[in-house]
């Protein structure tokens, strides 16, 4: 018996080890494993009832601030900096640092989790986290530094973030502050992006022949518009050309899932874009 009990404990530590390798490692992102595998198909039979139990409701709030809400009641506000309020205070904000109206360097107390887009020890931004029932991650780019005359100044790396929020099946991207165009290594850190939060102004940000062409190549089923100042919306719609439908909403939120976006590529404007 004696002689045996190594052998027993060596035994138990081979099948344990497994299962504590498997929580050391990171979190698995849905969107990632979805962009080469072919559009879900669910029968139009199924959908109101798939529905029901995995509607997410974004609202649009103003400026790059779109509101969030999980099925579960988790509150997310993008690139928020306190001048635009829907009600409850959000759980989870997400920042960038392009301008203030981007992010808040004293957010509400009550605000649990506070993600910053760009690094606070010289180092990229790493976002990899799960809060009940979503997902966030954060793909890095450049930003431009704002000063009156911004025009000579060159790009701070990883100064920005886009963000990723995945949702009872939904793949939502934000876009951020977005100064320049995205190269194959971006797109394949972003993965698949069902709906697409994209800023439209054409000049502080990306013109409209970069953001449009960006637009095009993620092709997600539902585009948001934000920051958009005075851009007219037909210049957009005509720069990412006519595989994209148009469906102007007189609300400020919509609910959807992953069974009911729409199956041709549709531009979304909420009411206040």
């Amino acid at each position: 018996m004696l002689r045996s009990l190594p052998v027993v404990i060596a035994l138990l530590c081979q099948l344990t080890a497994p299962a504590a390798a498997q929580q050391q490692q990171p979190l698995r992102s849905e969107c990632l494993a979805m962009a080469n595998a072919p559009p879900r198909v669910t029968p139009v039979s199924l959908r109101r009832i798939a529905a029901k139990a995995e509607e997410v409701t974004i609202s649009y709030a103003g400026h790059s601030t779109y509101y969030i809400e999980s099925r579960d009641g988790v509150r997310i506000a993008t690139d928020y900096s306190g001048a635009y309020k829907i009600g409850r205070l959000p759980d989870i904000v997400t920042m960038n640092r392009a301008h203030s109206t981007h992010y808040s360097l004293n957010p509400d107390r009550g605000i649990g989790h506070v993600l910053h887009g760009w690094g606070d020890d010289g180092k990229p931004a790493y976002i990899n986290k799960r809060f009940g029932d979503v997902y966030i991650r954060n793909v890095t780019t450049d930003i431009r530094p704002y000063t009156m005359d911004d025009s000579h100044n060159a790009l701070v790396r990883d100064g920005n973030s886009i963000f990723i929020f995945e949702v009872a099946g939904l793949c939502i991207g934000h876009l951020g502050h977005l100064h320049h165009k995205l190269d194959d290594s971006h797109f394949a850190q972003i993965g698949r992006v069902d709906i697409l939060m994209v800023p439209i102004d054409g000049t502080y940000t990306m013109s409209l022949d970069g953001i449009s062409e960006i637009t095009r190549r993620l092709r997600s089923s539902v585009v948001l518009p934000m920051h958009r100042f005075m851009t007219p919306l037909e210049d957009f719609m005509q720069k990412i050309g006519q595989q994209f439908e148009i469906d102007r909403r007189g609300e400020r939120s919509l609910r959807i899932s992953r069974e009911t976006l729409p199956t041709t590529p549709t531009v979304i404007i909420l009411d206040g874009v």
